[in-house]
């Protein structure tokens, strides 16, 4: 109806005319149709590479999109490090603020020193008494040992000369006894003498003086065995002393013989001793750490954020303190269980903080053992009847790159959005 005519439409005039308007070249392709061709060319490599950007560009949004793993649930974590007191006592001074930053070392609080002097002093004396009697009982054990030996030699020695005495003494004894046979038998002589004597006096036939020869000879002799009588009991009792002495002797050679024994117990009270001045040291040097512990030192460098006061009485245990190291902080991130599929220790990472929009630099240290419900005090337990499948989520450690925190931005529990670039 409006449109272009057939060719067998046109009439043959206009087909004439039209002939004469374009007259066929010598390749038989009409001028107009040659013109054409030059605009199809352009168009299809316009298109060629239109298409080849489009596909460029699929190419970098599939590898930009797929080639990381992001998430929002990530927040920055350290170790806090609690300061506590090793002593009780009475705080007297507390060198630090809230918020103020410390280096490792630093002494943040002060307790009373005082009780804890008295104690290393008192620790020093007893440590110097016990150290005088191990030296005194260690000077005692030699001589000791030498008087012992010399003991055991005098009192055999003894007891040889006791027993000696005793053979002696019943040798007199022996002789006295003699003497006694002797002097009673020469007083039988005597006292017979004597009355015959009388008898012949009286009939006068000896003179008076024979006679009273004969009675003195007799006293003389009795005499003589009262005195026999009298050594003899001299004897008796030399040889009981003789006796006696050998048992002292033999009592001292036992005594004596004992004497490697006291040795032993004297080497034995030395030793102990010795382990007496050991226990006194080690009472002097815990004292000694007592007192240091009156200073507490910061154990990290970090922030610190204080809960004590002067005019506490702090026990052992007590926290004191805590220092927040904020060269040490990692990021937390916990990522879906889908998303780990790729992620490996070593991946780089990049993460832009929340609070302030920086960005940092930091690599996949780790990934968590378990999802974050199981570290929970009430674990989940699907086991039951209205179990619903729910993804988890599993914490990532994320440690920074050397020098991003260096000048300690980051604190702990900032929120951060983490991307793992897997390739």
């Amino acid at each position: 109806m409006g449109g272009e005519m057939s060719a067998e439409e046109k009439p043959l005039g206009s087909m004439v005319d039209e002939k004469v308007a374009n007259p066929p070249a010598e390749d038989g392709v009409s001028p107009r149709i040659r013109r054409l061709r030059p605009r199809s060319k352009k168009r299809t490599i316009v298109l060629a590479l239109l298409a080849l950007v489009i596909v460029a560009v699929c190419a970098w949004v599939w590898h930009y999109v797929g080639g990381y793993e992001s998430t929002d649930d990530a927040q920055v974590d350290v170790h806090l490090a609690p300061v506590s007191s090793r002593i009780s006592g009475y705080v007297i001074r507390v060198n630090v603020n809230d918020n103020e930053y410390v280096e490792k070392g630093t002494v943040l609080v002060e307790i009373d020193p005082k009780d804890y002097q008295v104690a290393v002093d008192k620790a020093r004396a007893e440590l110097a008494t016990a150290e005088a009697t191990a030296q005194s009982l260690n000077i005692t054990v030699p001589i000791t040992s030498v008087n012992t030996a010399s003991q055991i030699t005098s009192a055999a020695s003894d007891v040889d000369s006791a027993s000696a005495g005793i053979i002696a003494a019943e040798k007199q004894l022996a002789a006295a006894h003699a003497q006694v046979d002797q002097a009673e038998a020469n007083d039988v002589k005597a006292q017979d003498d004597l009355r015959r004597y009388k008898r012949l006096v009286d009939k006068q036939n000896v003179s008076e003086q024979t006679y009273d020869q004969a009675l003195a000879a007799a006293k003389a002799s009795t005499a003589n065995v009262a005195a026999a009588h009298a050594a003899e009991v001299a004897a008796q009792q030399s040889v009981l002393q003789a006796k006696s002495r050998l048992a002292q002797a033999e009592a001292s050679h036992r005594a004596a013989q004992t004497g490697p024994q006291q040795v032993a117990s004297t080497r034995a009270r030395a030793l102990s001793a010795l382990a007496d001045v050991k226990q006194k040291r080690a009472l002097l040097e815990q004292a000694e750490l007592n007192l240091q512990y009156t200073k507490v030192l910061a154990p990290v460098s970090g922030t610190v954020n204080k809960n004590v006061v002067v005019g506490m009485n702090v026990q052992p245990g007590q926290v004191l303190l805590n220092v927040v190291p904020l060269e040490e902080v990692w990021i937390t991130a916990n990522f879906k269980e889908t998303q780990l599929r790729h992620m490996r220790p070593g991946q780089r990472v990049e993460f832009k903080v929340d609070s302030s929009g920086r960005r940092y630099k930091g690599h996949l240290d780790s990934i968590a053992g378990a999802t974050g419900p199981l570290f929970s005090a009430l674990p989940p337990e699907n086991a039951t009847g209205n179990y619903v499948k729910v993804v988890q989520r599993i914490p990532v450690k994320i440690i920074l790159d050397p020098g991003e925190n260096s000048d300690r931005q980051l604190r702990p529990g900032m929120s951060v959005e983490p991307k793992v670039y897997l390739r």
